[in-house]
């Protein structure tokens, strides 16, 4: 019995994490509310005030949730790639791909609740900070990988890595940007062709990279 109270209570807080995720991603995370998702659900309040406790922890919950999410759609697909840009370049698709097809309702969850909350000292910026600073080692790490395997081409060293990661996530979240305020999802073969060429002026053998991206061309 105490088993089945638990697997009901863990249910309940996927349950509410599914719906709290996906409003977040449109209205923020400010508008979330322990008792109107509990409406919404047709849950218990009292049930869902137990599992979370405050809005700033339903609020951390929620990122935390995002991120398990974001992970599954985009990091373990390709983890056991070989190092080199081909891996690079399939993190990016992966990445643009999750954007597109909404996996979140409003687009990559991390764009618009950093945006919210970039200026707002407290424990749910430094959740948001943690998971950008996550992906951006992430991006470094593959990049910094493909270069000790020998994928780069003579010049390129440990310091260029940072700017090239930093250039890569720009066209990234600028075709998530431009897609969710126009609906326009040429925005992702757009910024697919300009990490490929990013990435192809820096190979050692730029023919191990597809000629363009893509042609992203599901509607949004």
């Amino acid at each position: 019995m105490a088993d089945g109270r638990v697997e009901r209570g863990n249910q309940t807080r996927r349950t509410v994490l599914e719906r709290t995720m996906a409003v977040a991603s449109v209205d923020g995370l400010e508008r979330l509310s322990l008792g109107k998702i509990a409406t919404d659900l047709g849950l218990s309040k009292s049930g869902v005030f137990a599992l979370f406790g405050s809005k700033e922890d339903l609020q951390l919950a929620t990122v935390r949730a995002a991120v398990d999410v974001f992970v599954e759609r985009v990091v373990r697909p390709v983890r056991a790639e070989p190092a080199g840009t081909a891996k690079v370049w399939l993190v990016c698709e992966r990445w643009l791909d999750y954007s597109l097809r909404r996996i979140f309702p409003g687009g990559c969850f991390f764009y618009g609740v950093s945006a919210e909350f970039d200026a707002r000292p407290g424990p749910v910026r430094d959740e948001i900070a943690k998971a950008r600073s996550a992906w951006t080692r992430y991006v470094e790490g593959a990049l910094d990988e493909a270069r000790l395997a020998g994928a780069f081409r003579d010049g390129v060293d440990a310091q260029d890595v940072p700017q090239l990661a930093f250039e890569i996530i720009a066209l990234m979240e600028m075709a998530n940007a431009h897609s969710v305020l126009f609906s326009d999802p040429t925005a992702y073969a757009r910024a697919g062709r300009g990490i490929l060429d990013r990435l192809r002026a820096v190979a050692a053998v730029p023919d191990e990279l597809p000629q363009r991206p893509p042609d992203f061309d599901y509607a949004v």
